[in-house]
């Protein structure tokens, strides 16, 4: 009896999960207090980076974000609407997996590009490798072949119609006066 009474509106107040709906996403009852401890790893290894990397900037900047978001509120319901990012269980791993970006990020050191690294340019006759994605524009409208020889051969008045054919596509709604 004391336990209906007593036990079940106290359960009821506070919000258990009880799934993830992910198959393999197991729950995280300590949620908040495990994201609070990732975000605030990640910004201490993220130090490892040079302060004018994008990357640290970036990292910095959303993880900051999270970890007030989960500093100032206790319920992981407040916290997953709050971010916007997916549930508490999916940002858990989301931060363990920018952890080990980090890492290897540090490794890899992709910013410290030698200064006499020559880059491949590829000219627009050159052959493309085949790994590269071929991007060809579609033809472009002949008046703009018309302008361009325009303006090369300085004739650009000949081109363009005389004010009086022109009438403005877009006006300000006024008439124009006569």
């Amino acid at each position: 009896m004391f336990l209906r009474r007593v036990a079940r509106p106290l359960m009821m107040m506070t919000k258990v999960k009880e799934s993830t709906g992910i198959v393999g996403l197991d729950v995280v009852p300590n949620a908040r207090e495990v994201l609070i401890g990732l975000y605030s790893k990640t910004l201490e290894e993220i130090k490892a980076v040079p302060e004018d990397e994008g990357y640290r900037k970036a990292v910095e900047t959303f993880t900051r974000h999270r970890l007030k978001v989960c500093q100032e509120e206790e319920d992981w319901e407040t916290i997953e609407n709050k971010l916007g990012c997916g549930q508490v269980e999916e940002l858990i791993e989301e931060a363990q997996d920018e952890l080990t970006l980090i890492g290897r990020m540090i490794e890899w050191n992709p910013w410290d590009v030698p200064e006499d690294y020559e880059c491949e340019v590829i000219e627009n006759d050159a052959p493309v490798p085949k790994h590269v994605p071929l991007h060809r524009p579609g033809p472009l409208p002949e008046e703009f072949y018309k302008t361009l020889a325009a303006i090369d051969t300085g004739s650009l008045k000949d081109v363009l119609p005389s004010s009086k054919e022109v009438t403005p596509a877009v006006s300000s709604g006024e008439t124009p006066a006569k």
